[in-house]
């Protein structure tokens, strides 16, 4: 039964029903195309589809437009709609830097949560036992057995005698060397903490650098599998001194503010991230944002240390950071970096396909489905990531007369495939950006199980749509991962999202090897585009209105 007749409802509380999809219903039961449900609806999804996008808001003008071309109406059917939304509280008003901007009001919520929260962190005394802090370097220093570099001992005191603090720069500055010294100083003074990472991967990673137990964001919070909400907030917080938060700038404005919900008011709180890279597929830009405030304490390591200096792959993160080239002539052999040039689209997917299947296996004893990683700045197109999971499918794990397979949502799925996941499934507990092997696949049962690391996770046929082929996967899939090795394309094919955070994420992902094929006018467009798209928030005016 449709609630009160209206069929527009579904596109919001089932999933997988979207605007679309209500809209077929409602023209089907006679519902008038200019209706003032159907007008909310459409002004509802573009909205939302503008969250996917990265926006908390939209321009009025730009709202209207968008409405207008989704639901074929006068404009002033669309105003009329909003004026009612408006007025009933379905969507906020808000002008930011002389621009009347539409938000969604959970957006604005959080992001005025994040604001009075930080803010209120940020004025607050220290949280810590006192410290003599060159007692506390000195003693450090011996236990580790590595010495701090002058930057470093700086970015220490901040750290220690801050409430909130930001530890911000790109790979080779000695960041995971702060934070296990940050680590060692407040545990060996009984200070409880605890650590956490966007993604599985992330919070792997942070477990094997800190010797210390790290969750994902949404276990920390314990996130309820049947509702998608979180058990840990002000009524319930976490029960820590020290909350510290690595890969931030993965984090969007809703789990910030989730987070920052369920800090204890006596906790303190170190986000640590690369704020060069790629922003949050979720809302907002919530790490840069913070650090253009100024409201908290934020350390910058830019030192890259020797060890990290040998490496091609740091040197030029690090001058494609700068807006400046890396290096393309000739590689010698041994080392991490290589540039190789072709100009066609079918050159690049070739030479590709023989790197991944052949030269790097062979040169670097590296598994070819395991351990290289193909990265793409987009989906689509020839040397984009759906036509290269089919071609490098065949190559590397080609089909075997007699093994199982099953054909879903446009992938074919076989054993030893690698797989991602692309959304949160919280009951399986495995999140969007997970890389997993397919280990069986039994057509009886109609089930799939995958194993992520160290879990076999079960999948009926028909919840395969959670699942892709993870062969290439987009850059922005990778953030908060690494890789032994990756292949990127590059190619003028992409021009529309050759853009420098976009390369430099893709280049940071590699530990050992990274090889880079294509063209070299594609790359340079890309180091020299600085101007990533404009997200539509307001959390640094919040950030930056005075306490009230």
């Amino acid at each position: 039964m449709l609630q009160g007749g209206n069929p527009y409802t579904l596109a919001k509380e089932i999933h997988g029903i979207g605007f679309a999809t209500a809209d077929q219903i409602a023209q089907s039961v006679g519902i008038p195309k200019d209706s003032q449900n159907r007008a909310r609806a459409g002004i509802d999804h573009v909205l939302l589809g503008a969250t996917s996008e990265g926006h908390c808001a939209l321009p009025l003008e730009k709202l209207k437009a968008a409405a207008v071309k989704l639901l074929e109406l006068p404009v002033e059917t669309i105003e009329r709609a909003v004026s009612q939304m408006l007025t009933g509280g379905l969507l906020l008003l808000e002008e930011i830097d002389r621009e009347p901007l539409i938000f969604l009001p959970h957006l604005r919520k959080a992001e005025d949560g994040i604001a009075r929260k930080i803010k209120r962190l940020a004025t607050a005394g220290v949280a810590y036992p006192k410290i003599d802090i060159e007692r506390a370097v000195t003693w450090c220093e011996k236990k580790t057995r590595k010495t701090l570099a002058p930057s470093q001992r700086e970015a220490l005191k901040t750290a220690l005698t801050s409430r909130a603090v930001i530890i911000t720069g790109g790979p080779g500055v000695g960041k995971t060397t702060l934070v296990n010294s940050i680590l060692l100083i407040l545990r060996a003074k009984k200070v409880k903490c605890l650590l956490c990472a966007p993604t599985g991967r992330a919070a792997k990673r942070l477990t094997e650098t800190t010797g210390m137990t790290a969750k994902t964001i949404h276990r920390l919070l314990e996130v309820d599998p049947a509702t998608g909400r979180f058990s840990r907030n002000e009524d319930k917080p976490l029960d820590c001194d020290l909350l510290v938060v690595d890969e931030t700038s993965m984090v969007d404005v809703l789990l910030m503010y989730a987070l920052l919900r369920a800090l204890p008011a006596t906790s303190g709180l170190i986000m640590v991230g690369d704020v060069d890279q790629l922003p949050s597929v979720g809302p907002g830009n919530a790490l840069r944002d913070l650090i253009d405030s100024g409201v908290v304490p934020v350390v910058r390591l830019t030192e890259v240390f020797r060890q990290a200096a040998s490496s091609k792959i740091i040197t030029s993160a690090h001058l494609i950071r700068q807006g400046k080239m890396p290096e393309l002539r000739r590689a010698e052999s041994g080392t991490d970096f290589y540039f190789i040039e072709r100009d066609t689209p079918e050159e690049i997917a070739a030479t590709l396909v023989r790197l991944v299947q052949d030269r790097i296996p062979k040169g670097h004893r590296l598994d070819p489905i395991r351990d290289i990683q193909v990265l793409c700045p987009m989906n689509r197109g020839s040397i984009g990531v759906r036509e290269l999971n089919t071609v490098l499918q065949g190559a590397l794990n080609p089909v075997r007369p007699g093994e199982p397979a099953v054909e879903r949502f446009g992938w074919r799925f076989q054993v030893r495939d690698k797989v991602i996941q692309t959304e949160n499934d919280y009951k399986k507990e495995v999140f969007n950006g997970d890389i997993g092997a397919i280990e069986k696949i039994d057509p009886v049962e109609q089930e799939l199980s995958i194993r992520f690391d160290d879990r076999l996770v079960t999948y009926d046929f028909g919840e395969l749509d959670e699942v892709s082929l993870a062969y290439a996967v987009t850059i922005h899939k990778s953030q908060g991962s690494e890789f032994p090795a990756v292949v990127m394309p590059v190619a003028m094919q992409h021009y529309m999202l050759l853009q420098r955070n976009l390369i430099y994420t893709g280049i940071t992902r590699a530990k050992q090897l990274l090889v880079v094929v294509g063209q070299k006018k594609a790359l340079g467009l890309a180091v020299r585009n600085d101007q990533s798209r404009k997200r539509y928030s307001g959390l640094l005016g919040s950030l930056k209105e005075s306490c009230l």
